[in-house]
């Protein structure tokens, strides 16, 4: 069982910047794909980016590719998605996912494929 918290939602103008985080609990955080969501209201849930559990590899949406960066630290159980030059239409819930790993050369990004999730922290962009 994994349990994840996100943290650092908020409001933000646009064209700022805010670093989500997402903290898992276990001892085996190391072997377990993890992935950042994002829902609008009245939208789907949609894939903002990925971290696979080795070779260090990410994977982003392209909306969201070079604005968006996820990284992971290990050795403290957490994930991380660095948003930068955020606009308007990134106001959504933003939720960290999390899936035990499985090939080197895959990395999950539907939602379906990801067996543990967090509650979601919400960002805000006013322009």
């Amino acid at each position: 069982q994994v349990q994840l918290v996100e943290s650092g939602g908020g409001l933000v103008q646009a064209g700022g910047s805010l670093r989500l985080s997402c903290a898992a609990s276990g001892r085996t955080f190391s072997s377990y794909n993890m992935g950042w969501f994002r829902q609008a209201p009245g939208k789907e849930r949609e894939f903002v980016a990925a971290a696979s559990w080795s070779r260090s590899n990410t994977y982003y949406s392209d909306s969201m590719k070079g604005r968006f960066t996820i990284s992971r630290d290990n050795a403290k159980n957490t994930v991380y998605l660095q948003m930068n030059s955020l606009k308007p239409e990134d106001t959504a819930v933003y939720y960290c996912a999390a899936v035990l790993g499985g090939s080197h050369y895959y990395i999950p990004s539907e939602s379906y494929e990801y067996k543990y999730w967090g509650q979601g922290t919400q960002v805000t962009v006013s322009s």
